[in-house]
Order: structure tokens, then sequence, then C-alpha cells
């Protein structure tokens, strides 16, 4: 340790700050983001999905082919010593899915059923308050392109959801393709094209009507486009969007929309669904159906998802391809105190033992932890009154107190004092419960 260093260290606790737009999480927060990830992980394993870990760097040149613009700009770049190239940490795990998809499992058949678990960095403008670190878990299933296929990602967000302990949320569903049937034939200028764009987004009926009045749209595209703000809402949505367009791409999105929701309903979760078909997410990169999932209360997506199908052609292996993707701190802050008792951070057992021999406690907490129990032993030399109050501070469930003569144990609760006489014996040979 330099002297520099030596000398901070020596006076005490150092102030430090991490970067903006990232943080550390503690042992609770950290325990339940651990179970989030792990709940959600056994609900992909039960579909059939199995794991990849994509790395954690990429070549710039190769993670752009799957990038859209606008992650693009929020990509950390920067340079690799080894090799002089422009390396970066990847803002989203789905184009790196796709990389490996079709550059290192093409020789497999179809469908690939992948999924993974990991965090991503991204630029983001801190003025509205999003972070830079984050955490996904998600699937992708690359190979099939039917009705079924998008009805299973939503399925399974809803049966990720209900796992992890949400009762009151919506997947809110919406069509690219639907849009594109309205917004690609009309004849506007760039700029115009956009702040249109921007009108659907916010849902605003007045500045639709003022930008349409300026452009030699025709009549039936007015109607389609001014319809798209009120475009929300039940199932009834689609025959109300039925009535409206007449484009033929927009009528197939919504057959499509149709053929989903039979299977939704099949599957029983329909009653979480919602439709939005002015919803614009993703417009310049999804190519089908898209959702994304809120939690009563709050205001972020927990989940979002959809179709890509030309996201594996990039890197030279077309295939249809849909997925999505939980973000797990926008999940961990939306649950909150949902998740006590089912995600606590707590440890089992302290093991407290006075006295200066520790082997018998050594070989009981050896015993104990061959059981399954978590256990770590006071080391520290203190009364039993100061190892209860540790054992509370640092979330362990119970403290064990050896006594004496080290033949026989007291249980005590941390959580409400209560104290229960044990056989030692009885505890190593496994016949009581902890």
């Amino acid at each position: 340790m330099s002297q520099a260093a030596s000398a901070i260290t020596a006076a005490g606790p150092i102030e430090t700050r991490l970067p903006t737009g990232v943080k550390d999480f503690l042992p609770v927060k950290a325990a339940r983001l651990e179970h989030l990830q792990t709940t959600l992980r056994g609900v992909f394993s039960r579909w059939g999905f199995l794991p990849v870990i994509p790395a954690s760097l990429e070549d710039l040149a190769v993670l752009e082919l799957g990038l859209g613009s606008d992650l693009r700009e929020k990509t950390f770049r920067f340079d690799d010593r080894q090799s002089g190239r422009l390396v970066a940490f990847p803002p989203d795990i789905t184009p790196q899915v796709a990389r490996i998809a079709a550059t290192r499992l093409h020789d497999l058949p179809l469908p690939y059923r992948l999924c993974y678990s990991g965090r991503v960095l991204r630029h983001a403008e801190q003025r509205l308050g999003k972070e830079r670190e984050i955490w996904q878990a998600g699937v992708e299933l690359i190979g099939l392109d039917s009705p079924e296929a998008d009805a299973e990602m939503i399925a399974m967000a809803v049966e990720g959801l209900l796992a992890v302990g949400a009762t009151d949320f919506t997947i809110d569903i919406g069509q690219v393709a639907f849009l594109r049937g309205i917004l690609d034939g009309l004849p506007l200028p760039g700029a115009a094209a956009i702040e249109l764009r921007a009108a659907i987004a916010a849902k605003d009926g007045t500045s639709l009507q003022r930008l349409l009045e300026a452009s030699p749209v025709s009549d039936r595209q007015r109607e389609e486009v001014l319809a798209l703000p009120r475009l929300f809402g039940g199932f009834e949505t689609l025959d109300r969007a039925a009535a409206v367009v007449g484009n033929e791409v927009s009528k197939r999105a919504l057959d499509n929309l149709h053929q989903v929701l039979e299977v939704l309903g099949v599957y029983g979760v329909d009653e979480h669904v919602t439709i939005d078909l002015g919803e614009l997410r993703g417009f310049d990169y999804h190519t089908g159906l898209i959702f994304q999932g809120f939690l009563a209360g709050y205001g972020r997506a927990v989940c979002a998802g959809g179709r890509y199908d030309g996201l594996t052609a990039r890197y030279g292996f077309p295939a249809p391809a849909t997925g999505f993707s939980c973000n797990l701190v926008n999940l961990l802050f939306a649950l909150d105190r949902d998740l006590d008792g089912r995600a606590g951070a707590s440890i089992d057992v302290l093991l407290f033992c006075p006295g200066a021999d520790q082997a018998p406690a050594q070989r009981l907490a050896t015993a104990l932890r061959s059981q399954g129990y978590s256990v770590a032993r006071d080391i520290i030399a203190r009364d039993r009154a100061a190892s209860l109050e540790y054992a509370r501070r640092m979330h362990f469930r119970t403290l064990l107190i050896m006594n004496a003569t080290n033949d026989g144990l007291t249980l005590q609760q941390t959580a409400d004092g209560r104290e229960i006489p044990l056989s030692l014996n009885a505890v190593l040979a496994g016949e009581c419960r902890l």
C-alpha cells in the first residue's frame, strides 16, 4: 500500500462517490435481486430455454451490426490495448444472443430457445433520472415465425411476473407492422415524419391534426393516422382498428394480433393484456408484435419485448426471432417490500460458544452445514447479548448458543428473542429443525 493510501485509511473511512447512474446493492437488496434473477431463470427453464452467457466485451464493429441508432449512441467504447481495435460494453444483450445464434449455433436445428441474465451499460441522460447500469434477464426464441411464438413470450412474461410476486400488472401489446402500414405511405418530408411520430407517441391528436392539414395526404390516410391516439384499451380495440384501416399491411397485423390473443386465452393469461396500437417503441428495430409490462403504481416498464425478424441476418444468418427481457432493477423497486419474506438476506445460524475451547463449536458448524444450513461462527470474543445484537443487525435468523460444558444448546430467534432448549446429539443427528 502506498504512503498516500496508508495515510487515508489511517484517518478512517474515506468518502467515496460512484459514477453517476450506477449503484451498489447492499445485502438486503442484493438478496432480493438474486431472488428475482433465480426465480425468472426457473420460469425460463420450465419453458425449455437453455442459458447462454455472452461476453462482457465486444468488438465495436461487430456489436454495432446488431444495434439500432439509439443504442449505438449509448454505447460505452474504448481502445483495446492488445488489439488496437475499438471494443465496447454491450448496451443490450439481445444483439449478443443474435450474434451467438448466427455464428456459433448455426449448425444446430432451429428453433433456438436461449435465455440469459446479466448487466449492460448505457450512456443515459441524467436529467431524466435513468440508470446507466441495467440488469437484464430474458429469453430469445430464434427460428419461429408464428403467432404462437409471440404468444409464448407474453405468457412467459406473465408467468414470470406472477412467480416473483406481482399481482396487479398489465402487459400492453402493440404491433409495429400495423403502424408501418399506416405511416410508410405518407408523403411527408423527414422532419415532418419525425414530428408526426412524436405526436403519435404522445397521443397528441391536436398536433397530428395540424401536421396532416399541412400535408398532401388522402382522406383515408388522415383518418387512419388520427385514429391512432384512440386505439388503446381492451380487445375491442382490434375491432375499432379494423373499422378504420384500409391498407393490407395493417389488416394482416390485426389478424396476427387476433391469433396471438387466441393462444393467450388458451394459456389463461389474457386477463392481464391490454392493447395499444399507437405504441411506437422500437419502431425502427421491431418487425411485428411488441409488448411492455407495467406494475400498478410504478411508472416504468419492468419487462419489454417483441418480434425482431431482421436481426440475425445482420450476422449472416437470416431467421425470424422474438423475445423479451425483464429490467430487474425496475422490478426490484416496483415490488419493493412485497419481496419481504420471499427474498430475505438472512443467514440461518450464528453459532455462539463461550469459553476457550472452540473445537466443539467448529465441529457443530461443520455438521450443520452438511445438513444444508447456512452457519457462521461468532469468532470475536464477546458476551451473549452482544452476539445476539450482532446477529439481529446482520440478518441472522437464529443465534445458537452452546452451554459452558458443550453438551446442550439453546436456540434463540433473533426476531422475537424466543428461546428453545435443544439436545446437542439430536441436532448433530439431524433429528430437529433449527
